[in-house]
Order: C-alpha cells, then sequence, then structure tokens
C-alpha cells in the first residue's frame, strides 16, 4: 500500500462489464458493527473513544456516557435497520470489528439466519496506521478467527476504520482467504492492485454516502439530508452505468441511522431504489466474485 498512487484510474477505459441480470449499476448496503468495539477504559483500552452524538472525550475515568450511547447501536439501531432492509428485500454487508462481534454474538446467528456477509472491520474500533506489524498481523488472525467461530465460516472482506496501515493489505494475503479489502475511496468501481507479487481486488468504499456525515462536521442534520444526497448520488451513477458499470456504496452505522429520527432517511432512499431497472443490489463478497469471474486482472490493469 505504500507504491505509487495511481491518480489515472480507469480514465475512459472501463471493463466491459454488466452486472447480473444485465444491471449496469451494483449497489452495496454496508452496516458497520462497532458496538463494544470501541475504546474504552472499562474495557481496557488506553484511552475512551471521544465521537458520538458529540465529541468529548473523557480522561482518566471511564466514559459512561459514550458506552450509553454505543449501546444503543446493539440494543435498537441493529433491529430497526435490518428490518427496514429485509422487508425492502436488499442483501446486506455488516462491517463487524472482531471484538464488537465477541461482544455481541447474536449478531453473528442473526447474520447467519438471514444470509448477511460478515465482513472484518478490525479488532477494535480504530486505525491501523503506524501499528506494529507483528501486532497488526496478530489482530487480523484474531478478528479472523472470531469470525470463523460465531458465523461459522471465514470472512472474505476486510475493511479498516480510517486508515490502513502500510502493510495491511500484504498481511491480508498472507493471512490467506481474502477475496478483496475496501481500504480505498478513490473509484466508483473495483480495481485490482499487485500485493505480494499477485492480483488482489479492492472495492472502493465511500464517506460520503455514509451516515456518519450526520457525526462527522452534522453534514447531514435531518433524515432527508441523507435520503436526498444517497438519492442524487444514485442518480448520477445509474445515468453514467448506461455506458460504463458503476458500483454505489452506503454507509450505515447502527448507533446512527438507526435513530428514530434518522431511519426515514433509509427508508426513503429504499423506497426509491426499489423495483427499478438496471440496478442490481449484492452483497460486497457477491460484487467481488462477480468482478472476479469477469473482469480478469490482465483487462482491469
Amino acid at each position: 500500500m505504500s507504491g505509487a498512487r495511481d491518480f489515472h484510474g480507469y480514465g475512459w477505459r472501463y471493463p466491459a462489464l454488466r452486472w447480473p441480470g444485465g444491471a449496469g449499476l451494483a449497489v452495496s448496503f454496508v452496516l458497520n458493527v462497532e458496538e463494544g468495539a470501541e475504546l474504552s477504559l472499562s474495557a481496557g483500552d488506553e484511552r475512551n473513544e471521544g465521537r458520538h452524538e458529540v465529541n468529548h472525550e473523557v480522561l482518566g475515568a471511564p466514559d459512561l456516557c459514550m458506552e450509553s450511547h454505543f449501546e444503543y447501536g446493539a440494543r435498537v439501531g441493529y433491529w430497526r435497520i435490518t428490518r427496514a432492509l429485509l422487508e425492502a428485500g436488499v442483501p446486506l454487508t455488516l462491517n463487524a470489528c472482531g471484538r464488537a462481534l465477541e461482544t455481541t454474538p447474536w449478531i453473528a446467528r442473526d447474520a447467519t439466519a438471514n444470509g448477511f456477509e460478515i465482513c472484518c472491520h478490525g479488532w477494535r474500533w480504530e486505525s491501523h496506521a503506524g501499528l506494529p506489524e507483528a501486532e497488526e498481523r496478530a489482530r487480523i488472525a484474531r478478528c479472523v478467527a472470531t469470525i470463523r467461530q460465531l458465523w461459522g465460516r471465514p470472512p472474505v472482506g476486510w475493511h479498516t476504520k480510517s486508515s490502513a496501515s502500510v502493510n495491511t493489505r500484504r498481511l491480508l494475503v498472507e493471512q490467506g482467504g481474502f477475496l478483496y479489502d475496501s481500504d480505498a475511496y478513490n473509484d466508483d468501481l473495483p480495481y485490482y492492485v499487485p500485493v505480494a507479487g499477485r492480483p488482489h481486488l479492492v472495492l472502493p468504499y465511500a464517506f460520503d454516502t455514509n451516515d456518519m456525515r450526520f457525526f462527522d462536521s452534522f453534514a447531514f442534520a435531518r433524515a432527508d439530508d441523507f435520503a436526498g444526497y444517497a438519492i442524487d448520488a444514485f442518480e448520477a451513477l445509474l445515468r453514467e452505468s448506461h455506458t460504463a458499470p458503476r458500483m454505489l456504496s452506503i454507509g450505515l452505522h447502527t448507533r446512527i441511522i438507526g435513530r428514530p429520527g434518522r431511519i426515514a432517511g433509509l427508508e426513503r432512499l429504499l423506497a426509491h431504489i426499489r423495483g427499478r431497472a438496471g440496478i442490481w443490489c449484492a452483497t460486497r463478497e457477491q460484487i467481488a466474485r462477480h468482478w472476479l469471474a469477469h473482469v480478469p486482472p490482465e483487462g482491469a490493469q
């Protein structure tokens, strides 16, 4: 990941790909499961997480306010969000931190029952930038083992909170079993990068079509802000997908969009895309497998 940056991308030379059913636009809904993995003195961590409904870090003592805000996502938000997605018939990828899943094992059982994908989101809810290599290797392995134990099979996707380290992709390849990572925000399509002498698939993620903007600079204040922005992105990519394939990532968090004042934003987005021609709603694993099957690395470089 520390190699030369690619500012060119595909240019006008897109792969001649259609998604299943002849669709031009793949839509990926990702629900981040982080509750229980947030940094907390109560959990033996070195400090408390400082961002929830407000930005405030409690120093030197457990932050019971912050912990309670995170608990809401697991207690209430998860059910509210997944119910909306299930009713809409939309496949779902869970970006789950290993420690969060260990804290809420019923989420893994629910994922199995409903056919949700579980993607590794790190062990704790933290950036990997600057982590010592041996420590990062151990955390990746621990996260994989936990998901395998609780979900019944190992994950095939990885997504670091914030920034990955310069070693992350190589360590994922060394770990084995990963089809893709989502540690990039630089395209509207998957692409390959060379890692440890072999092609590795990247499924870019997005911070803009993401409910985190209710917290980050408070760019979204009302449910309609999220719905309107996501719908605009959907319509733009759907138009472009008539001549070239496109992918849209919708990022969700149980403790954010799962609040009663915000859930209508997700419901309005789902109502807008329901039944639309030319789209394929899929898990990230499904997207990765289709890309790997139909766009060989030589044709994507």
